[in-house]
């Protein structure tokens, strides 16, 4: 057995929400994080161009010791995950999937609202599962334009962030949603805003916890060796940001989401635009 390292990735802050879970389940684990922030957003990209990027990044994060990747972004996951796997045969990856099958089973009303960008919803995998899942529930989508800019601006909870999610949510209400699903990383982090208008009755399902069930299922199959003590206890030190953008911009929003305030290293990578 030997110890591991997870790469986790997404256009920028969104995979946090990730990377979260995945401490929380796995506190011992040596964690490398990448924000394409140069080229964030992704979501209104082609899938052809998001394919090339995603490649790029996994070969970055090989080449610095990740032994699984996490490509913690709905629309890299929709553009490039197959590719991925095809690409580097040899390598455990655990991408993101549109939460629609939880939320097609617990649904009451059968109508469920998807919140997520134009390239995810244009992806094959999000066909897929609601081809195998969402049988009998009318599915209402958004594609939130804006909210990924916003949280990147670490405006969480401001009007116009609040205008964007009113903008997806109110008709759906309006329409009989009990249940919303998040489509991308980085919108679990206005859930509070989300729940503010939905209500209390409204579920909201946030994909990260069981994202990061299927990381350590994955390191189990891989052979993890067992944390010590020390190690669980030095979790901090087991993680590392690295940014296409502006570090001190990412160490800010890192504050403002409350992760701990550690190192950003900027990198740059090949095929910038």
């Amino acid at each position: 057995m030997s110890e591991k390292t997870i790469g986790v990735f997404d256009s920028g802050v969104g995979g946090l929400s990730v990377l979260r879970a995945i401490r929380h389940v796995l506190p011992e684990v040596k964690l490398l994080y990448l924000a394409d922030q140069a080229r964030v957003p992704y979501g209104s990209r082609t899938l052809e161009e998001v394919r090339i990027f995603s490649e790029s990044i996994t070969r970055y994060l090989l080449s610095q010791g990740a032994d699984v990747i996490v490509v913690a972004c709905n629309t890299a996951s929709a553009a490039a995950l197959h590719a991925l796997r095809n690409s580097f045969p040899g390598v455990p990856f655990v991408g993101m999937e549109p939460a629609v099958k939880p939320a097609a089973e617990q649904t009451r009303t059968s109508v469920v609202g998807v919140l997520a960008t134009p390239a995810t919803f244009q992806g094959a995998l999000y066909s897929s599962v609601v081809e195998r899942f969402a049988s009998g529930v009318i599915l209402l989508q958004h594609t939130c334009p804006g909210l990924v800019q916003q949280i990147e601006a670490g405006d969480l909870d401001g009007t116009t962030t609040r205008q964007i999610l009113e903008d997806a949510l109110v008709l759906m209400l309006a329409q009989g949603i009990d249940t919303v699903v998040l489509g991308c990383t980085h919108y679990p982090f206005v859930i509070p805003l989300i729940q503010s208008i939905v209500g209390p009755d409204v579920r909201v399902i946030d994909p990260a916890p069981a994202v990061a069930r299927q990381v350590s299922r994955v390191l189990q199959a891989t052979q993890i060796t067992p944390a010590t003590s020390d190690m669980a206890n030095s979790a901090s030190t087991n993680l590392h940001y690295l940014t296409t953008g502006d570090p001190q911009a990412f160490k800010q929003l890192l504050h403002k989401l409350n992760f701990p305030n550690q190192p950003v290293e900027h990198i740059i990578l090949t095929n910038l635009p």
